[in-house]
Parts: C-alpha cells; structure tokens; sequence
C-alpha cells in the first residue's frame, strides 16, 4: 500500500518537477526569499529534492507551506522558472494528499464562507451554529462556552435575526470564485 501512495505522489508531484528541471542552483531564490531563515529547507534545496525525486522530504520538510506568495524569486530567477507556481502547487498536492488531517480547517472555512455568501459579512452567531452543527461532536459546543460569553459580554454577539435573501452581487462573486476553481 505504501508503495502505491509513494508512486501515486510521485505522479502528483511530476508536473512540479518539470517547472523546476532547469534550475541551475544558483541560489537566488533562496536569497531572495523573505521566509527562508524560517523553513527546513530552502527553496534552492526543495528544488534539488524535486529533481532528485526525494518526494518524501520534500514533503517532511514543509518548507513550502511558508511561502508567502510575494514572487520575489519569480521574478529574480535568471532562468525565468514558476518557482511560486512550484510552491503553490506543492501546497495543493499536500491539501489532496491530506486531506483528513485538514477536515475541520476545511468545514469550518466553508461554514464561514456559506455566511459571508448568504449576507454579504460573517453573521458569528449563524457561523457558530453552522459551525459546530456540521462538526457532529455535542461536547465542542461546551470547549467554546468561555469565548462566547466573553464575546456576549462585550457586545460582539448580535442575537437579531439575520437579514432575509441574499445579495445579487455576492451571489454573482461566489459564482466566479466557483468557476475559477473548477476550471480545468
């Protein structure tokens, strides 16, 4: 099984392997990474595990989950590589990879998502409900009792009901958003 995983990551990682088979390893995105004294291993370094096919550290490391997304080596490489596309596409492959380990992260961006949708802001008390509905653990309620009656003391809970219908033009973003996403 684990064989298998390997060989299906393998594939996941190849069109990444191919933005980066030119790089030369002259080190500028390393150096001109804003992030890089925070991470295990450079970017320069990422790129030759990649070449090297060392799949599993690339993705021990993590290294990649700390870009920042600024283009910075982008634009300062001299063979003009995707490096932040090579980044970003390494965080996808490890969201598919891993998506269990993230599946509350996920439900509860979708929960907030789904209030913003539906009035154009976070209504907290609706999302808090959406929230720990979908979560299907009847003691987390109670883990967020402090929060909520600190939040309800200062007055930053609205109890109204939520206004009714939503807005044309958010329907219209999400809509958007949506198909940009799940275009191919």
């Amino acid at each position: 099984m684990k064989d298998a995983e390997n060989v299906q990551l393998a594939e996941a990682l190849a069109p990444i392997r191919d933005m980066v088979k030119a790089c030369i390893q002259c080190g500028t995105c390393s150096a001109s990474c804003p992030n890089a004294f925070a991470m295990a291993d450079t970017p320069r370094r990422l790129w030759r595990m990649l070449q090297a096919g060392e799949v599993q550290m690339v993705l021990k490391s993590g290294s990649f989950t700390l870009c920042s997304a600024c283009y910075t080596c982008t634009l300062r490489c001299p063979r003009g590589l995707p490096l932040t596309d090579a980044m970003s596409a390494l965080k996808q492959v490890v969201a598919h990879q891993d998506a269990l380990r993230f599946a509350s992260t996920t439900l509860f961006y979708r929960k907030f998502m789904e209030s913003v949708r539906r009035h154009g802001r976070v209504r907290e008390t609706e999302f808090m409900c959406l929230y720990l509905t979908a979560m299907k653990n009847p003691l987390l309620p109670f883990q967020f009792a402090p929060l909520g009656l600190k939040l309800f003391s200062r007055k930053k809970l609205d109890f109204r009901p939520p206004s009714k219908g939503g807005d044309a033009r958010m329907d219209a973003l999400f809509q958007k958003v949506h198909e940009l996403e799940n275009a191919p």
